[in-house]
């Protein structure tokens, strides 16, 4: 039987929490709370003008970008900082001020985290694939939760971050497989093995390199990713979790790539935006992804 695809979009909104918050936006800018520092980065489609304009210029750091593929400089307005401490929830996790506008981590994911969060809760030691899983924030989510977790990342530095925070959340003794491997090359082998998770999550990039020079483009490579994390889900499987960041992507386009790959599972595909919400505002929200999920 062939999934239920919801007929309307969901937004699911990030509001602030202790450690992170959006504190205004506008003039192609957000203003942002990351721990103890405020924090302005671009963002091109925040078209409305700023509550408070003073409060961008007294920013304890600014991104200056340099081209259009994300890279730039930070600007301080004291002493530069490279690293400090975060939370989520259990997840402990070290933000960065890295070089391409974002700071290890993607706060809008929260929505996302929630969700894993309580889908997790209700089930029994789940095994969860986490594909491209970054800096390992969700997995760590998801094995604070009580997943059995295999977190798969091209990138060697980003895994080694992500074992870092593992650590810093005191979950290094947590069941968790840290995979430095091309996330194709990983689904289509363990697709050979026959293994199954009851619970795939995956995030990928618009284009990435493997750790031995593959190259990955969105449009290109997810619809066989996809298919293979369809066919690595258990009979009793839970979930299977899509988001992406493109321009010429939508909900809808994922859900319904999501509803050909999943084709004979039964069950409900959720789609639509992610979003963070202004702290304390009148709901002024800016929409910065897009996911589908598949769910039993």
């Amino acid at each position: 039987m062939p999934p239920r695809l919801n007929p309307s979009p969901e937004t699911l909104v990030t509001r602030a929490w202790a450690d992170y918050a959006l504190l205004d936006s506008g003039d192609g800018r957000k203003l942002e709370r990351y721990g103890p520092y405020t924090v302005v980065r671009p963002e091109p489609q925040c078209f409305w003008s700023p509550r408070d304009p003073a409060a961008f210029d007294a920013a304890d750091a600014v991104f200056d970008p340099t081209d259009e593929d994300e890279s730039g400089r930070w600007r301080f307005a004291g002493k530069p900082v490279d690293t400090f401490p975060l939370a989520w929830r259990d997840v402990r996790f070290t933000s960065r001020f890295t070089p391409f506008r974002h700071l290890a981590f993607f706060p809008e994911q929260a929505a996302n985290w929630d969700w894993l969060d309580g889908r997790i809760r209700r089930l029994r030691k789940p095994r969860v694939l986490n594909l491209f899983g970054y800096t390992g924030v969700a997995s760590l989510a998801c094995a604070a939760a009580g997943a059995e977790v295999t977190h798969v990342d091209a990138s060697k530095k980003s895994v080694a971050w992500a074992r870092e925070n593992a650590e810093l959340s005191g979950m290094a003794d947590k069941p968790v497989r840290w995979i430095v491997e091309d996330a194709r090359k990983y689904a289509a082998r363990e697709v050979r093995r026959g293994s199954k998770y009851d619970g795939i999550v995956l995030d990928p990039p618009k284009y990435g390199r493997g750790p031995t020079g593959e190259v990955w483009r969105l449009f290109e490579d997810l619809p066989g990713l996809l298919k293979d994390c369809a066919a690595l889900l258990s009979d009793d499987a839970s979930f299977l979790l899509l988001n992406a960041y493109a321009a010429r992507i939508s909900g809808l386009s994922l859900a319904h790539l999501m509803a050909e790959a999943t084709h004979d599972r039964g069950g409900v595909i959720d789609w639509g935006e992610l979003a963070l919400a202004e702290d304390g505002t009148d709901g002024r929200a800016i929409g910065l992804s897009f996911f589908a999920r598949w769910s039993a």
